[in-house]
């Protein structure tokens, strides 16, 4: 069994990496970070391939698509950075390099393995997401925007899959916080505690198990999502600006 791991070089992606290695699996290690990538190399026993590529920029993803073609058998979707400040004061370019990443490398190793896997009928694609999938966000507008984009894309394939009798299985993981470098590249501070990378990694793989479609590794995040049904939206961007704020760096 091979997996394609993007963002691997850090957090969810790394502690997926010697978890998936630690099961059997060779990997493709893709991130920016050539240093980090080569050392986790070194701790993992399986067959490793690491690609050093910046996935916002459109003609690298091409390129690692077409590497590895028909290769895998199971893709995650995990690169991905956020920025904190309001939309009218935040920087555009910084912006357009995160929907790149977060929405346009998603979408096309998503459809391009999915095609591939669709034609041998197996395969298995994890789409991280966040719990900021199901709210807008206020101070992380763009973010909170680009894992709306994810969440709701996979649910459409997911269905397209179901009514297909389709073999090949979507998955989305949507955590809270979870204790990695996003926080830093962010310029944010979680008012709650986070959870560890290597337990969400855990308890995702086992619900990719038992075929869970919408991956939420948190009771209280599980919470939000359903009060989040109920209550008006001019509501929900009240309490999450509010919550946003508490995230500030002072």
């Amino acid at each position: 069994m091979i997996a394609l791991i993007t963002g691997a070089s850090n957090g969810i992606g790394k502690d997926f990496a010697k978890e998936l290695s630690k099961r059997g699996y060779d990997l493709i290690l893709v991130a920016r970070s050539k240093d980090k990538l080569e050392e986790l190399k070194k701790e993992l026993k399986t067959h490793i391939e690491i690609e050093i590529m910046d996935l916002s920029i459109k003609e690298n993803v091409y390129k690692l698509y077409e590497k590895y073609q028909g290769k895998i058998d199971l893709l995650i979707n995990n690169a991905g950075f956020g920025a904190f400040g309001k939309f009218s004061e935040t920087t555009l370019e910084n912006e357009l390099n995160m929907i790149d990443l977060n929405i346009t490398a998603y979408h096309i190793l998503t459809k391009l393995f999915l095609q591939d896997f669709v034609k041998k009928d197996n395969g298995t694609i994890l789409n991280v997401a966040s719990s900021a999938a199901f709210e807008p966000g206020p101070l992380m507008a763009t973010y909170y925007a680009t894992k709306s984009y994810v969440y709701n894309l996979s649910m459409g394939i997911y269905e397209e899959l179901r009514r297909d009798r389709s073999n090949v299985k979507i998955h989305i993981l949507c955590p809270g916080p979870v204790d990695t470098g996003f926080n830093n590249r962010a310029h944010v501070k979680f008012s709650v505690k986070s959870l560890k990378s290597i337990d969400v990694v855990k308890y995702t793989l086992k619900k990719i198990k038992k075929n869970k479609l919408i991956i939420i590794p948190s009771l209280s995040i599980k919470l939000g999502v359903f009060a989040n049904r109920l209550l008006p939206r001019k509501t929900i961007v009240k309490i999450i600006y509010k919550i946003q704020q508490s995230k500030k760096i002072k």
